[in-house]
């Protein structure tokens, strides 16, 4: 009895398997199935197709093969000294990129910084020799140039004084050596003080998360639409990106460029003053205007500005934030309201030194307009 249903239910399964295989209700690998007749060992159509992309990914696609191509590979040989006073090469390395067709790149000071001799590389592999036309230590830019065979593809330059905060920025560059990287992120802040390597301040720097690391100095910090806004300069604390950055705005780079051009002298100007911007409660707890401004801590001596603005004379905490008081509130710069920490140093792009600027200051309770001279910076080194 027993022997006659084993072989009812034996038979009843194989049926069942047998009419669910037919009409293909069985996963693949318990029968036959096209993978097994082509020898292909995954699941998926046969004939691939390129993913959809969406505007986003297509936009960076876009500026990358317009940038890419005149984005540059820039290799510097320094000569060193050991510690037996021998003299050994050392070769280092960095970006830049192309703005006119007779060769001019643009790219940071410190790249080609005590260079002995220096050589560019294009997008194509193709290498020259550079010289340097210009440097501007203080904002960490140079102009080199090199002598093309042919007409070399350029990048348009972009106005800095436009940009604002969450703003998508691509970065172009040769980080650690692997040239032609993109990387994206946005604008993150505005009028950054950074110490170089040479404890030089460089000022009013953009902040960004855009992964830069070294071997990125000195290539193009790029808007959506391709032109470049800043160069790509320093990153926070030592080794790789930690989602930090620092690029100077490209504005200053065309100040050093019409400065070459007219054979000027360029310094770049600065008003000598230091202190944070202040609005609304913070600024009415100060018992200050609550559009704000400029509030000044320390005026540097050297400087004309040291005669007429007035800095800090005591600290108090706000909560948790020490703050100067006592010194002026720079409320505009020529008519111009202050609306953000990198003002000033928006408000001189385009000066030189000596030039005068006037000041809308709150002191002793009103405002007032002063006239202030502006100081330079030191001048770029002129070959």
């Amino acid at each position: 009895m027993k022997l006659r249903i084993f072989a009812l239910a034996a038979f009843l399964a194989g049926a069942f398997l047998a009419i669910t295989w037919r009409a293909g209700l069985l996963p693949e690998r318990w029968g036959r199935s096209g993978h097994e007749e082509s020898g292909q060992l995954w699941s998926g159509p046969v004939v691939g197709r390129a993913a959809g992309l969406n505007a986003d990914e297509l936009n960076n696609i876009e500026v990358y093969k317009t940038a890419s191509t005149a984005t540059v590979f820039i290799t510097s040989t320094v000569y060193k000294r050991d510690f037996f006073f021998n003299v050994y090469p050392v070769r280092e390395s960095g970006s830049g990129f192309i703005v006119n067709d007779d060769g001019l790149i643009v790219t940071n000071f410190h790249v080609i910084s005590g260079s002995a001799k220096l050589q560019v590389t294009l997008s194509d592999q193709s290498r020259y020799d550079a010289e340097v036309l210009d440097r501007d230590p203080s904002n960490d830019l140079a102009l080199i140039k090199i002598a093309p065979k042919k007409k070399l593809p350029v990048l348009r330059l972009g106005d800095s004084d436009k940009l604002q905060v969450g703003q998508k920025v691509l970065a172009i560059g040769n980080p650690f050596g692997l040239s032609g990287t993109l990387t994206t992120g946005i604008i993150s802040s505005f009028g950054r003080d950074i110490r170089d390597e040479s404890n030089r301040v460089l000022e009013g720097m953009i902040q960004t998360d855009a992964a830069i690391n070294p071997g990125n100095s000195g290539g193009p910090l790029l808007d959506s639409q391709g032109n470049v806004i800043a160069v790509n300069t320093a990153i926070y604390g030592p080794g790789g990106n930690i989602g930090i950055g620092f690029a100077m705005p490209i504005n200053r780079a065309k100040a050093m460029m019409e400065g070459f051009q007219t054979s000027r002298k360029y310094g770049r100007p600065k008003l000598g003053v230091t202190g944070i911007y202040v609005a609304g409660d913070l600024a009415e707890a100060l018992e200050l205007p609550a559009e704000g401004g400029f509030l000044v801590y320390e005026v540097q001596p050297d400087t004309p500005a040291a005669s007429v603005i007035r800095p800090a004379r005591q600290w108090v905490y706000i909560g948790n934030t020490e703050v100067g008081i006592g010194g002026d509130l720079i409320m505009a710069i020529d008519g111009r309201r202050i609306t953000r920490a990198d003002a000033i140093n928006r408000a001189t792009v385009g000066k030189r030194p000596g030039d005068t600027v006037e000041l809308t200051v709150f002191r002793g309770g009103r405002r007032q307009v002063i006239t202030v001279k502006l100081a330079g910076s030191p001048v770029g080194e002129r070959l």
